[in-house]
């Protein structure tokens, strides 16, 4: 691997190694280097990794809680440290362990992050609740801009579901959306009608899929809000819990930055809303 990303500048614990493309179910058809074309973006991920914080439970007791959190990148690289490590590490500080998931671009090959990201929760629901503070059913998945819709694809459509998920921003649908997740997903030579509409979350939402948490800003061009509301929507329609927060600017991709205005707010947000899933 040619990247210089660490995780430990964020005080991570330990990595847990989930597969390759040799060892994983399927292959994303990425054969050579890793590559970090920018600091702390990953690009050509064929290697998935799970990068652990445990939580400070000398600070704020046992909550109970873990989250794996799925970094976002347009499912063609990996902004792993404003939308991965910093969230883990803040999480941590709050009594949560959190699990940051280097995961495998899908290069075409929809069912590859997916496979990730339900292998990840099985890891963590696995993990000995009395060294990690917290529960196997209570372990939730989140997810920013494309790790957003790989978070709502794990919740609607992994045979392992996260006890609940906190959406960033996220891809939902394809019309409109985020184009180059779903070229990056399907494979843009592969799209069809057919492909985009299931790839379209909040046509995948049943009375199984766990409750949500929204966050987003109402001037984000990148990915329209329209991607969030359809999927508020579907799960009302279906009576699952939902809340949802749209802050009036900050655009797209501020993740774990100081320069969004409304950082405190959403801090606070999360927490009171996971409060209902804690111990």
């Amino acid at each position: 691997m040619t990247t210089t990303v660490s995780a430990q500048d964020y005080g991570q614990a330990a990595t847990v190694r989930i597969w390759d493309n040799a060892s994983a179910p399927h292959s994303n058809g990425l054969t050579g280097p890793e590559e970090e074309p920018e600091p702390w973006r990953l690009a050509k991920t064929s290697t998935a990794e799970l990068f652990l914080y445990p939580a400070d439970t000398t600070r704020c007791g046992h909550t109970g809680l873990g989250v794996v959190i799925c970094p976002g990148g347009g499912y063609g690289r990996l902004a792993i440290d404003h939308e991965g490590f910093q969230m883990a590490q803040w999480l941590a500080a709050n009594g949560i362990t959190a699990a940051v998931l280097k995961y495998r671009m899908p290069n075409g090959h929809p069912e590859v992050p997916l496979e990730d990201a339900v292998q990840a929760l099985r890891i963590m629901m696995g993990l000995e609740a009395g060294a990690t503070g917290f529960t196997a059913d209570k372990v939730g998945i989140m997810g920013f801009s494309a790790g957003g819709h790989l978070a709502a694809y794990a919740s609607t459509m992994g045979s392992t579901k996260p006890a609940f998920s906190i959406l960033f921003y996220p891809v939902i649908t394809s019309l409109p959306g985020h184009q180059g997740s779903f070229n990056n997903l399907i494979g843009k030579e592969n799209r069809t009608p057919e492909s985009d509409a299931r790839y379209s979350l909040e046509n995948q939402v049943t009375e199984q899929t766990p409750p949500a948490l929204l966050l987003l800003s109402d001037d984000d061009t990148a990915v329209p809000p329209i991607s969030s509301t359809r999927y508020y929507n579907a799960l009302k329609e279906h009576g699952i819990e939902a809340s949802m927060h749209i802050y009036p600017i900050g655009g797209h991709g501020w993740g774990f930055r100081d320069s969004f205005r409304y950082k405190a707010q959403w801090q606070q947000a999360v927490l009171d809303w996971l409060q209902r899933f804690a111990e």
